[in-house]
């Protein structure tokens, strides 16, 4: 376990609110305790001694984001917090083309997000796919999850989650992006490959991951 030194506990929480989309005072507010009692400024007293946060209010931040003792713990040192798993927002493919889960650049916005929590996305912008069907057989089956980052560039030969103004979502491969069109192909031999407009096309995104 890592040594409890004031600098890695107060990091620890820096990192559990940055992982749960929050800002320190965020967290704060969330745990029901003063919007100001983790300030950066409230960290050491005016004497200039190291001013450590109370059990109660860890206790307090556990119970308001969810996360277990040992994802604290593992917080507590940077490296082995890159390992742990952390929420990433989900929701069904069939969904993603309703409105309200993403804003114009493609990340999700909105309550209306489940939450699964997976290791190594450091992506804060990351979310998750569900797939549901058969139409991405044999990639991918029912169940399976695609996890997709708005930030990441994009390059030929990407897996890619499109989304057009129609509301259309599409799992496909970048084959090209122009100023003009965009060209997709399939993932599935039995579908055809499309070229859409590119005015036509809301937001690209890349899959990172997928469970199978």
């Amino acid at each position: 376990m890592p040594n409890l030194t004031h600098p890695r506990v107060w990091g620890a929480i820096d990192r559990l609110a940055a992982r749960y989309r929050l800002s320190a005072s965020g967290l704060a507010k969330k745990s029901g305790l003063d919007p100001t009692s983790f300030n950066k400024s409230k960290r050491i007293t005016p004497e200039g001694r190291p001013r450590w946060p109370s059990t109660e209010s860890v206790a307090k931040v556990l119970h308001a984001t969810g996360a277990s003792i040992e994802e604290f713990i593992s917080l507590l040192d940077p490296k082995s917090s890159r390992q742990a798993p952390r929420p990433v927002p989900l929701i069904g493919f069939a969904e993603a083309g309703a409105g309200g889960y993403f804003d114009d650049g493609g990340f999700p916005v909105g309550s209306g997000w489940d939450a699964i929590r997976f290791p190594n996305v450091n992506d804060e912008h990351a979310y998750a796919l569900e797939v549901s069907g058969n139409s991405m057989e044999p990639l991918y089956r029912a169940g399976d999850i695609l996890v997709v980052s708005p930030a990441a560039p994009l390059r030929r030969g990407d897996r890619v989650v499109v989304k057009t103004k129609d509301g259309e979502v599409l799992a496909k491969q970048l084959k090209r992006k122009t100023a003009k069109s965009v060209e997709l192909r399939s993932l599935i031999p039995e579908h055809k490959d499309r070229v859409l407009p590119a005015s036509e096309v809301l937001w690209i995104a890349r899959i990172m991951w997928a469970s199978q």
